[in-house]
């Protein structure tokens, strides 16, 4: 399955991190966007039992030079109440991946999120396929 085809997420070739030096540059941006992913999959929304990053809410993974990693998200609806403290709570599981230093997170709003958007696992989890 490919991230960036089926779920559209744009995720950016990354320049390599200071902790993945040794590897080969293909390898090593594969297993720091893997890392990043898998730190992205432990923040959950709060309204619904599902990580952000299967629920679609992730648009953006760019890993750059120096472990600065951008990234942009959005919300489910633009009125969440707990918006402000998302964005800190992406910042502070991508600020744990190895490799990486310093994150930027920016909520965007276009496209708007819809259901389209999540993973067909999350769909039939919550009963809408």
């Amino acid at each position: 399955m490919s991230v960036k085809d089926e779920r559209r997420i744009d995720v950016a070739s990354p320049t390599l991190a200071a902790g993945d030096a040794q590897a080969s540059p293909a390898a090593a941006s594969s297993s720091l966007t893997e890392r990043i992913i898998a730190a992205l999959r432990t923040v959950h929304d709060p309204e619904i039992p599902v990580n952000i990053y299967d629920l679609g809410l992730i648009y953006r993974i760019a890993p750059k030079q120096q472990g600065l990693v951008e990234i942009d998200m959005t919300l489910t609806a633009p009125g969440c109440p707990v918006a402000g403290e998302m964005l800190k709570w992406v910042e502070a599981a991508v600020n744990g991946v190895e490799g990486v230093g310093t994150v930027d997170v920016s909520l965007v709003f276009d496209p708007p999120w819809d259901k389209s958007r999540m993973s067909e696992d999350v769909q039939l989890e919550l009963g809408l396929i």
